[in-house]
């Protein structure tokens, strides 16, 4: 149970293999650009959905998937009496590129299997879902994109991208890009995982237990704030000191793969609606140019995406709403890991929802 215990506390969803597939669905996108110019050939794009579409089509919400989340990630959110209800809303939960449903360094053959995988931008994900909605789903007009950490990457995207079917955009412990401090930050989970002497350039004949136990510790210490550690929270989870909460996330990560969790990361260091068709690296023009309301809801106490990058995000939004997640629980509070945080999220996303 510790275990699950701190893999939730990393706002983590278990690791996805094909054996516990059956919920999802796959939309076959066959033959599929990436924005670094590779194509690959029978790409796949893996999906849920909860309530119906109506019948004029206006009742879509898009969820994307987060860094080594799944399609499952949401569903704090999702329900009776919670901000997206399927009996008004029909909810469209995707997983992105490497995450291990979708095409993956894991699950894709060769010649782009395992480290010969293309490299992601934000943006194929949403070419993907936009594709998955338009041709597959029946959807032209989303009522929101809703997306946590590399899911409000989507979401932002969204409403740069299709300004024209996007109503809403809800960042969640999310930015419209990936700055400096947090680029490097990256760097050094990256070379956590590839230091494992077993990593061989990712093409390792057993995965690189080393690494990803490293791996493991890096985010442990990133994932909730100072203030989480002072209190010694873990403790009222049930471990008894620092190392055996340690110990008990390294349990909760020997089972994800090591090249697509180094692929989203990369994907994630590269983020910018700057870089979108149009805007030439514009970061400020993009921003500018959303006609969506947007809603960033940043945690207070974050180390990823910290609270005053939301801020100043927020000058170059003409309709941007911003509302901190008051929480000592850091990059988790946005995936409702503290006490209190689901039932705070709920709510203000759900009057946004309203308005």
């Amino acid at each position: 149970m510790r275990c699950l215990v701190v893999i939730g506390l990393l706002f983590l969803a278990s690791s996805p293999s094909f054996a516990d597939e059956k919920d999802a669905r796959i939309f076959e996108l066959g033959d599929f650009q990436f924005e670094s110019g590779v194509t690959i050939s029978d790409a796949r794009l893996s999906y849920v959905t909860h309530g119906s579409l109506n019948a004029d089509k206006t009742n879509a919400v898009l969820v994307p998937s987060w860094y080594s989340g799944d399609h499952h990630g949401y569903e704090f959110l999702i329900g009776t009496g919670k901000a997206l209800d399927p009996a008004e809303l029909f909810i469209v939960a995707t997983d992105m590129f490497a995450n291990g449903y979708s095409s993956s360094p894991s699950n894709t053959a060769a010649p782009h299997a395992g480290p010969d995988f293309p490299e992601i931008a934000i943006r194929d994900n949403v070419n993907a879902a936009y594709r998955l909605l338009t041709e597959h789903l029946g959807v032209t007009h989303l009522r929101a994109v809703i997306g946590f950490s590399m899911g409000a990457q989507q979401a932002m995207q969204w409403a740069v991208s299709h300004p024209e079917m996007v109503d809403a955009a809800v960042a969640i412990c999310g930015n419209a890009k990936e700055y400096p401090f947090g680029y490097v930050r990256l760097e050094g989970a990256k070379s956590a995982l590839m230091a494992d002497s077993a990593w061989n350039g990712g093409r390792y004949q057993s995965p690189p237990e080393e690494g990803l136990k490293a791996l493991a510790r890096h985010w442990a210490s990133w994932g909730v704030s100072q203030e989480w550690w002072r209190r010694e929270i873990y403790r009222e989870l049930g471990f008894d000191s620092i190392e055996e909460r340690l110990l008990a996330a390294e349990a909760g990560w020997l089972g994800r793969d090591a090249n697509n969790l180094l692929w989203q990361a990369k994907m994630w260091q590269r983020h910018n609606v700057g870089d979108s068709p149009g805007f030439d690296g514009d970061f400020e023009g993009a921003l500018r140019s959303i006609e969506a309301r947007v809603l960033l809801m940043p945690s207070e106490t974050d180390l990823y995406f910290p609270a005053a990058d939301a801020e100043y995000e927020s000058q170059f939004i003409a309709r941007a709403t911003l509302v901190p997640i008051p929480s000592i629980w850091g990059h988790g509070a946005g995936a409702g890991r503290g006490p209190g945080d689901a039932e705070f999220l709920n709510k203000t996303l759900g009057d946004f929802l309203r308005r």
